[in-house]
């Protein structure tokens, strides 16, 4: 399976990031540990929501469109309450 998931900063609750991985646990911890570039300065992290793919490419389909204008517009709607 493949996820897309939103996850948004303990520390600074302005602060969101979506991603996409085959190991969500994992790609949580590294979040929280500091090992991505993007986010590590708003650690800690807790998971909002994911949404999972057989297919990774519509998994990556899916997370780009999140990070378009109007995906954002859809999961401030749907995803980010």
């Amino acid at each position: 399976m493949f996820y897309v998931y939103l996850i948004k900063s303990i520390s600074d609750s302005e602060r969101r990031y979506v991603g996409m991985t085959d190991d969500l646990k994992q790609r949580l911890e590294e979040h929280n540990m500091g090992r991505s570039c993007y986010t590590s300065k708003y650690k800690p992290w807790q998971l909002v929501n994911y949404i999972a793919f057989s297919s990774k490419d519509a998994a990556v389909e899916f997370e780009k469109y999140l990070k378009s204008g109007s995906g954002q517009a859809f999961s401030n709607k749907h995803f980010w309450k």
